[in-house]
């Protein structure tokens, strides 16, 4: 069993992510995922998380993650709105943070993850499709860590966005997942 807890801002696609991992996991993979978000931050630029949990036996728990085993943020701002991405955490706890800003990694080097993987997620969202929402990039560098395949990222999110927009988001997972960088 996986855990993994996404954080980042209304208007990212949070939500819009741990749907499409799961699916990425759960329909292309042959394994189960379940995804709980967390409602109630209807405005842009509020803090947002969702919680992903998957296994290869059937997930039975229907819940919130406490303990992540991975933490996915897509807006490293985010701990200075008062969110502790590091609760729950294990020494074994892996971090995918989306900046390529050496102050920002420095800064989240004191939450003591086992590994810190990181890419400019918002600048490849521009490249690739016009908009600073790194959801699909983000979902790219998360297939960086070996946990899911980067295809089934890709076609979960061709899937999930139609073909026009989920082309352009496919392609920006896949530069994210290229151009992950690993502290």
């Amino acid at each position: 069993m996986l855990k993994f807890k996404f954080y980042g801002l209304g208007g990212q696609g949070i939500v819009t992510a741990g749907k499409v991992f799961s699916e990425a996991t759960a329909l292309l993979e042959n394994k189960y995922a379940i995804t709980v978000p967390a409602y109630g931050h209807e405005r842009r630029g509020a803090p947002v998380n969702t919680s992903i949990i998957t296994d290869d036996k059937p997930v039975l728990i229907n819940s919130f993650v406490y303990n992540p085993d991975i933490v996915l943020v897509m807006d490293h701002t985010v701990s200075d709105k008062g969110i502790n991405i590091a609760e729950g955490i294990s020494k074994d706890s892996i971090l995918v943070l989306n900046t390529d800003d050496e102050n920002v990694l420095k800064d989240y080097k004191k939450y003591n993850f086992k590994e810190i993987y990181y890419v400019d997620g918002t600048k490849i969202a521009i490249e690739k499709i016009g908009v600073g929402i790194p959801n699909g990039s983000m979902l790219g560098a998360l297939a960086a860590t070996g946990v899911v395949k980067i295809e089934s990222i890709e076609k979960a999110i061709i899937n999930s966005f139609g073909e026009k927009a989920g082309v352009k988001n496919a392609e920006a997972a896949r530069v994210a997942f290229i151009r992950i960088q690993k502290v």
